[in-house]
């Protein structure tokens, strides 16, 4: 008999897993429907009001966008991190890439904050007009998916300084990161739509 004949099958490649909790996952594409029925009804509103939603539309700090995009891209490479961090099991660093993460967000809500005292002090609000409705409707509706994440990233933050996260299982912190990524998503999306498409 010769070795080739002896030898062992090779091992099938692992599956392919969705990172994370499938539950989480549903309840993110439940909400990115949502998101994108908003959104499709502001696009939809807006063709027939350009001249209003593009004179408004100037008022918006697009700076102030800018860099609240930024903060929420570079929150989600951290998040990354502390992912990759924990599946090494280096809670250390994992912790640590969350926090970051986490004062992303606080800076991104920070920013929002300003933006909205500003409009509010301009004696400016929902019932100024359609645009102004769509404006705080949307980002505040996103306003409140940050603040979400935020307290989800703090429970992750407690539970990878307590070893609850490693190479022995990440699917929490996976699940953590997953909503995080998708309140960075929507962002993206928000942005344009809102502070810069004309």
């Amino acid at each position: 008999m010769t070795a080739s004949a002896t030898a062992l099958p090779a091992e099938a490649p692992a599956a392919e897993r969705l990172p994370g909790y499938l539950a989480v996952w549903a309840f993110i594409l439940a909400e990115m429907l949502l998101f994108a029925v908003l959104f499709a009804s502001y696009a939809f509103t807006r063709v027939d009001n350009v001249e209003m939603f593009n004179l408004y539309q100037q008022t918006l700090d697009r700076n102030a966008g800018a860099i609240n995009t930024l903060l929420l891209v570079t929150g989600s490479w951290f998040v990354v991190l502390a992912v990759q961090a924990a599946r090494r099991d280096d809670s250390r660093a994992a912790s640590r890439n969350i926090a970051f993460g986490f004062l992303c967000g606080a800076g991104f809500l920070s920013i929002k904050v300003f933006e909205y005292a500003a409009k509010f002090g301009e004696g400016i609000s929902l019932s100024t007009n359609t645009f102004y409705r769509f404006y705080f409707g949307l980002t505040f509706f996103h306003f409140m998916h940050v603040t979400l994440g935020m307290v989800i990233l703090a429970i992750l933050w407690v539970k990878t300084r307590q070893g609850a996260y490693g190479s022995h299982d990440v699917h929490g912190l996976e699940s953590g990161a997953a909503y995080w990524h998708m309140v960075d998503l929507l962002w993206i999306v928000l942005f344009p739509l809102v502070y810069v498409m004309r």
